[in-house]
């Protein structure tokens, strides 16, 4: 083992709560969630930023030593990466994500260049028994909050916002809602439930007014799946339902087709019986007629209101109410309507002041 001193630490490893100084081993498992210290080799103008654990972007500048997670992803704007099959100290990965999310890219999105390279340095060591020196691998599983197949709702309502993909609106439509709820006399928890770890979008909602918020981050979990999204969801929505909310907002990342497990969690009986209200976030309006059909035929979900770009005027708008026969509302400029179709499905138009 050595010790080194970290200049920038993701936070996609926050459930580690590592210090600046580190000690570091040239052994590696290579499994999804080990912590990994890395030295940044290139330079790029745009998708330069890395996700600190405190919330704020920095700029990432050649030699920083970072320690980030390894994982994989699988972005439709983004990146594409797998998992390390084995690692040694100098060897190069890349940085897939903001987050900290480091891989083996495979594809690049043009928009965004080549990613960042990064010469390995070690991996970062956990040190869990007081006063040995007997250090394990670091994972993000550690102190991470315990996994639940149960699902405990207590009787609050949950909003489901899901988008035909990527930068669809999701985010925006979330804290859109919870704004609008809470200044309604409401108290509003959320989470994101799928995607490739990243805070931004759950700090968000917090500054839109969340009591409390959840990533699957904060559950050892560096990229959702399918294979592990129902029980993800599960967790979170028995988490934040304790403290009895008036209603949970349940963010679905990526789109309807993708790699993340939305169709799971979707496909999940209880959990799409959990849904009391669906918001999909489109970018177009055939997007959003292939939206609505998606939901209703592959998973027996009617659409309660449709936002995002394809609602951004009254063209899109009046398109989705006439040739789809859903209701539509744009999220930036009606947002008190938006809001109160919500409040209508879930049952609580007269609650709300």
């Amino acid at each position: 083992m050595k010790r080194i001193t970290l200049d920038k630490i993701a936070s996609a490893t926050s459930n580690c709560k590592l210090s600046r100084e580190v000690r570091v081993g040239d052994e590696f498992p290579c499994q999804e969630g080990d912590v990994v210290a890395v030295r940044i080799l290139t330079e790029k103008s745009t998708y330069n930023t890395l996700e600190l654990t405190t919330g704020r972007f920095s700029l990432l500048k050649p030699g920083d030593v970072v320690a980030g997670t390894l994982g994989h992803r699988r972005a439709l704007v983004g990146y594409a990466g797998h998992l390390p099959k084995s690692l040694r100290v100098g060897d190069r990965i890349q940085m897939l994500n903001l987050g900290g999310c480091l891989g083996i890219c495979t594809s690049v999105n043009p928009d965004l260049g080549k990613p960042f390279e990064c010469e390995v340095l070690g991996q970062v060591q956990h040190f869990p028994y007081l006063g040995e020196r007997i250090g394990v691998p670091a994972n993000i599983r550690q102190g991470a909050l315990p996994l639940r197949s149960d699902l405990a709702l207590h009787g609050v309502p949950v909003v489901g916002v899901v988008g035909t993909c990527m930068n669809a609106g999701k985010t925006f439509a979330c804290m859109s809602l919870i704004q609008e709820l809470t200044r309604q006399g409401l108290r509003v928890n959320a989470c994101k439930a799928t995607g490739v770890s990243l805070r931004r979008d759950l700090l968000s909602m917090e500054d839109a007014g969340a009591s409390k918020t959840i990533l699957f981050t904060d559950l050892g979990i560096v990229t959702t799946q399918a294979s592990n999204a129902p029980i993800l969801a599960r967790t979170m929505l028995t988490h934040l339902a304790t403290d009895r909310p008036d209603v949970i907002v349940l963010e679905l990342g990526d789109g309807l087709m993708g790699t993340y497990g939305v169709d799971a969690i979707l496909r999940d009986p209880e959990l799409a019986a959990a849904l009391h209200a669906v918001v999909l976030a489109a970018n177009d309006p055939v997007g959003a007629w292939g939206g609505v059909r998606q939901l209703h035929e592959d998973f027996g979900l009617e659409t309660t209101v449709v936002t995002g770009p394809a609602t951004d005027n009254d063209a899109g708008t009046e398109l989705i109410r006439e040739r789809i026969g859903v209701q539509a509302f744009n999220a930036r400029v009606a947002p008190r309507e938006l809001a109160g179709c919500i409040l209508q499905a879930i049952g609580l138009a007269e609650v709300a002041r």
